[in-house]
């Protein structure tokens, strides 16, 4: 099967138990990838709701996620995305997560439906209609 990246929204869908959860879950039961930056949204999401960092760190742990650090082309072009993507209100984990989805031609996981109107030559799959 091929891989499907997460962003931080779909991570928390499905920590939460969300609507379209169920889709990141079968995305992560065959090793889902997701940036170093989105993982580090979604700890800062979880640490700022008051999960405890050993808690924060056994239930991502248990998700076993693939995490991609940046690399330089990665980053640059996370940056560059800053023009297509400011009307959108787009984060940088969300620019991240988009270049790092370029840069592997994989499909990507969001509950963003902003993204859905961004003019880039990738499969954004939203998890819930």
């Amino acid at each position: 099967m091929p891989e499907i990246i997460v962003d931080a929204s779909a991570v928390l869908a499905y920590l939460q138990q969300e609507q379209g959860h169920d889709l990141v879950e079968t995305a992560l039961m065959d090793r889902a990838v997701i940036s170093a930056v989105n993982l580090a949204e979604v700890v800062a999401k979880l640490t700022d709701g008051g999960m405890p960092v050993a808690v924060v760190e056994e239930v991502l742990d248990d998700l076993a996620m693939i995490v991609i650090p940046l690399d330089v082309s990665v980053a640059m072009t996370t940056g560059f995305f800053i023009a297509q993507t400011k009307p959108y209100g787009l984060s940088l984990g969300d620019r991240a997560c988009l270049a790092l989805a370029t840069f592997r031609k994989s499909p990507v996981l969001t509950a963003d439906r902003r993204w859905l109107a961004l003019s880039l030559p990738l499969d954004i799959r939203l998890i819930r209609p």
